[in-house]
């Protein structure tokens, strides 16, 4: 069984209060978006495994530590996912960057998919799934699913705010992914958006309506 990881850190909590407020800018969204998805990326990436490499320092030989593999992948959903990246890459600048786009039927609130472009290693990458907002749940489960069958193995989901209902269906339908949050929220509202949540993470970022 894969964990579920709620962050408790906090510069990550005073960042997320910033953006839940309404009358926050976009520009500082983005901003603040961007500063959480790296702090979370220093969380989340606790666990990458190391390996010993020998090196000369300007004293003497030794031995240091070496990310093991170092082939990682940051994917987000589109659109409000990209909002999430440039953080991430701060972090991980070696990484490779694919794309998946899905929208939400208003009416029936399925993800429906029209974008997919990834890596073509993607199989052999550590791959860090981004999304600002998981709430039905049903975007990330469907990215993850198309991940799966383009051959990704080691998957991870990343969100800043997460719904009880989107964590309960990420652990029915992929019980093998991790789950980074910044926080977890109380529920959905009849028209599926996280309560108290921030709003529509996509608007905020990039300043439509």
């Amino acid at each position: 069984m894969a964990k579920t990881v709620v962050m408790d850190h906090p510069l990550i909590q005073h960042k997320i209060g910033i953006i839940r407020k309404k009358d926050t800018s976009s520009k500082e969204f983005r901003e603040m978006i961007s500063e959480i998805a790296m702090l979370m990326c220093y969380e989340a990436t606790r666990e990458l495994p190391l390996c010993d490499v020998e090196i000369e320092t300007p004293i003497c030989g030794t031995t240091v530590k070496e990310l093991a593999g170092k082939k990682m992948a940051v994917v987000p959903i589109l659109r409000a996912g990209l909002g999430m990246v440039e953080g991430m890459l701060t972090m991980i600048p070696a990484a490779k960057v694919g794309h998946i786009g899905l929208y939400r039927d208003p009416k029936t609130l399925e993800p429906v998919e029209y974008y997919c472009k990834l890596p073509s290693d993607i199989a052999s990458r550590e791959v860090f799934v981004t999304d600002p907002m998981l709430a039905t749940g049903g975007s990330a489960s469907a990215a993850i699913t198309m991940l799966k069958a383009k051959g990704a193995k080691k998957i991870h989901f990343m969100c800043i705010i997460a719904a009880p209902e989107g964590i309960r269906k990420m652990h029915e339908e992929h019980p093998d992914v991790d789950l980074f949050i910044g926080a977890l929220d109380d529920h959905l509202n009849d028209h599926g958006y996280i309560v108290p949540g921030l709003g529509d993470a996509g608007d905020r970022i990039f300043g439509t309506k």
